[in-house]
């Protein structure tokens, strides 16, 4: 039967296309279908401005809209008040680093040094409309005062080229740099910054606060000039500037809040071609060492050479994907590889700027937050660039080695803060069940598995979990814990209970792969105490559904996780409270939330992935489920810019029903999720919201933490993944395929010739390679229905 109709897509096929071996493969320039500037309004908060694959340094012009500066730039009429070089992207939140902007202007009115602008109000300037330009590696954008600011980037050091207009009125040819010693959510507390009067080099340093979690981070800079000769230089505070000294503190005083704007300045001569060109280069360690990485990695100011080396390097990450895109429309190939690419853009290899511990190593830093990025990110990683999920996940075991627990959050050498459970454990558990495994030490990441699931720290709200004592005693997070071993926000009690149990499944595969026995059989029973706040005769009554606007009905479905008090009695949160239908914005990270976090009990009902077998017959058996979740995805009560509801749009193949998984992922990609500035659906979270996209039409849903992929038709003819791992290239056909996608019903699968009837598969397949053939069609088929094609559930197979 087809129970759901999907609406045409615009379709084209107006490119050639190269056949390559057995897949059609397209001449196209990859960069031509990556879009940076994607999410950069409306609260996408993405970062567009030039960077490597998950490079320390990420230049971009920083805006002054408040509440769209997250990623530093955002596209509207905001206001440029300076560029700075290293940004996070897609947080929601305060803003975070933006450290040192510096800032040109073509010469000061009257020759007068004070009368440059130096705040960052007086000198914020207008964008050109329409030249503002974004690829891999690049970023440009043109000021109203006709100067034009182009960037590009090495590891650790930016290279900027600023051109100044060519004729001037009332202005003289003496162009003025200036640094500034703040960041985008003015943390700074102490800085200093000083300039060489012979060469013009400006260098500094700051104490800086995170901008979600605690303690603060020592950074420095050191910036050097090519293009003109040196005409003057000096210090500036508040709006007043002056040619000595040569160097000033900036710190708190207790009064003004920020301190008192202050900074550098280097003035120059005229231009010979009008540009000047500016390196940066920026160390968590030291002055000294922030000027080393600029002159080792740009010794020569030659910005094409680093434009093409950062191309370069984003061209080979994106070469591990082919796809034939014959009758894709434009728009869904773009956002199938711009999702991909912002995928890479963290976390950040901070490699050799770790201050904290002396290590050989990998640092990587920025997971912000792996609450948000294990459902993804890491599996998309794993698949695309198993080499640096490797690095990653070693990184992950240093952490935990120096500072006795895995991190939930971390930022800029900070500890963040813990939005659920003990997350890194899913990661690992992942990695460790899909072969990463190049000098990772298992048995170290085991036992910091186990101190997350048996150690509660003294503060649980940025590492480890809470509650421990009664997570062992009762079997679930009472609303009401008596927890006096630790402290943290006493909330989130029903989301904080699912996700431990799902942290304690994962401890227990990877104990039953390192032959633990008796920890396997512990944890996995642990894994079940989801079931301890699931109040079986719980209704739900919703309002302002997509049916039935202004006013309330029975959703007709029973059984929801509801609060639990420590003596086994119920209390009462409505089923829909932080869903988008009833106070969406009431569930976040603070003291007085409530016991979900950033989702309803609606949502959260549907989170038992170790054990989806109990579940759906829990919830009233294969049709009832497939009606709930069915109603979940079509009445309003699910926002799928939160990474919760990625796993949701696949659950239908636990019920039988994988077309319906298909069905809903055209749902919402691109309804959801399109090529606009706005076309993200919420926060793109460090890439989760892209992984999303890139998850979704590669037709391969992972179910992180284990060893599960849902099947479901890519949303083109055909796509490869060569492995990073063994070379092997595997790769999903369709058969039938419809750019109009109507025909989105798998029919019958071969793998590697043989009938396949599964609807998941494990990832075997992407490591030996292989053809994955899916034959299509307008409706849903009993193909992948079968109580043996189900994937597999901790009640079933463990």
């Amino acid at each position: 039967m087809h129970y759901f109709k999907i609406g045409a897509l615009a379709a084209s096929a107006t490119w050639s296309v190269a056949m390559a071996g057995k897949i059609g493969k397209r001449s196209f320039d990859v960069f031509d279908y990556v879009d940076p500037l994607t999410g950069t309004s409306n609260g996408g908060h993405v970062f567009p401005g030039a960077t490597l694959p998950f490079g320390m340094a990420k230049a971009v012009a920083d805006v002054d809209d408040p509440n769209e500066k997250q990623g530093g730039f955002a596209s509207g009429d905001s206001n440029i008040n300076g560029f700075s070089h290293m940004h996070d992207s897609g947080t929601g939140g305060s803003p975070s680093l933006g450290n040192f902007p510096i800032f040109p202007q073509s010469g000061c009115p009257g020759d007068i040094v004070d009368n440059c602008f130096f705040t960052k109000t007086e000198r914020a300037s207008q964008r050109i409309n329409g030249s503002i330009e974004a690829h891999p590696g690049y970023f440009a954008v043109s000021l109203n005062t006709s100067i034009k600011a182009e960037m590009t980037v090495s590891n650790h050091t930016v290279l900027y080229r600023f051109t100044f207009p060519l004729n001037q009125t009332g202005l003289p040819n003496s162009p003025l740099i200036l640094v500034d010693l703040t960041d985008l959510p003015d943390s700074i507390t102490n800085g200093r910054v000083e300039v060489d009067e012979k060469t013009g080099r400006l260098q500094g340093n700051g104490t800086f606060a995170p901008s979600f979690g605690i303690g603060t981070y020592n950074l420095s800079f050191c910036a050097d000039f090519s293009g003109a000769p040196l005409r003057d230089s000096g210090v500036w505070m508040n709006n007043r500037a002056g040619s000595y000294p040569k160097s000033l503190r900036r710190v708190a005083d207790g009064v003004n809040s920020p301190p008192l704007p202050a900074g550098a300045w280097t003035q120059f001569n005229a231009t010979e071609d009008n540009e000047i060109l500016v390196r940066v280069g920026v160390s968590f360690i030291s002055n000294e060492q922030a000027c080393s990485n600029a002159e080792k990695e740009i010794p020569d100011f030659d910005f094409e050479d680093i434009l093409s080396s950062a191309e370069d390097a984003w061209r080979d990450k994106l070469s591990v994907v082919e796809v034939d895109a014959t009758g894709v429309s434009d728009e869904l190939q773009t956002v199938f590889w711009s999702g991909m690419y912002r995928s890479m853009i963290s976390p950040q290899d901070y490699t050799g700027e770790n201050y904290l511990w002396n290590s050989t190593e990998p640092y990587y830093d920025s997971y912000y937050c792996i609450w948000d990025s294990f459902r993804s990110i890491h599996p998309l990683l794993t698949l695309l660039d198993p080499q640096s999920q490797t690095l990653m996940v070693r990184s992950l075991i240093d952490i935990y080695r120096h500072e006795g627990k895995l991190p939930d959050c971390r930022m800029s050498l900070c500890k963040g803060f813990t939005q659920g459970g003990s997350n890194a454990d899913v990661v690992l558990t992942d990695s460790y069940l899909k072969n990463i495994t190049l000098n990772v030490d298992w048995n170290t990441a085991y036992e910091a598995l186990v101190s997350d699931a048996e150690v509660e720290p003294l503060d649980w709200s940025i590492e480890g979990r809470g509650g421990l004592g009664s997570w062992k005693e009762y079997g679930y997070i009472p609303t009401d814990d008596w927890d006096p071993y630790g402290v943290g926000p006493f909330t989130r009690s029903i989301s904080r209970t699912v996700e431990y149990a799902y942290d304690d499944f994962c401890i227990a595969e990877m104990a039953k792969g390192l032959g633990n026995t008796q920890d396997a059989e512990k944890y996995v029973g642990r894994s079940s105490n989801w079931k301890n706040m699931l109040k079986a005769d719980q209704t739900s009554f919703v309002s302002n559904t997509t049916n039935h606007p202004n006013s309330t009905v029975d959703s007709g479905f029973v059984g929801f996780l509801q609060p639990r008090y420590l003596n086994q009695t119920w209390g009462f949160q409505d089923p829909s409270l932080c869903s988008p239908l009833y106070n969406f914005t009431s569930c976040y990270l603070n003291s007085d939330g409530h016991e979900t976090y950033e989702g309803s009990s609606w949502m959260y009902t549907f989170f038992v992935p170790q054990d989806m077998a109990t579940l759906v017959t829990t919830l009233g058996g294969p049709d009832t489920f497939t009606k709930r979740l069915s109603y979940l995805h079509t009445s309003g009560l699910l926002y799928i810019g939160d990474e919760q509801a990625f796993l949701p749009v696949f659950q239908f193949h636990y019920a039988g029903r994988p077309g319906l998984s298909a069905y809903f992922s055209h749902f919402y990609i691109p309804s959801q999720f399109n090529t606009s500035t706005s076309g993200l659906a919420g926060n793109d979270d460090s890439g989760a919201m892209g992984s999303f996209t890139t998850l979704a039409m590669m037709g391969l849903w992972p179910i992180s933490g284990q060893n599960v992929y849902l099947i479901t038709p890519p949303y083109f003819p055909e796509i490869s993944v060569t492995n990073g791992q063994t070379g092997n290239t595997a790769t999903v056909r369709n058969v039938n395929f419809d750019p109009d996608y109507e025909a989105i019903y798998i029919q019958s699968a071969t793998l590697n010739g043989e009938p396949y009837a599964k609807n998941w598969i494990a990832h075997d397949f992407w490591l030996n390679g292989g053809v994955l053939e899916l034959t299509l069609g307008m409706n849903e088929s009993d193909w992948g229905t079968g109580a043996a094609d189900l994937p597999p559930s901790s009640s079933t197979s463990f």
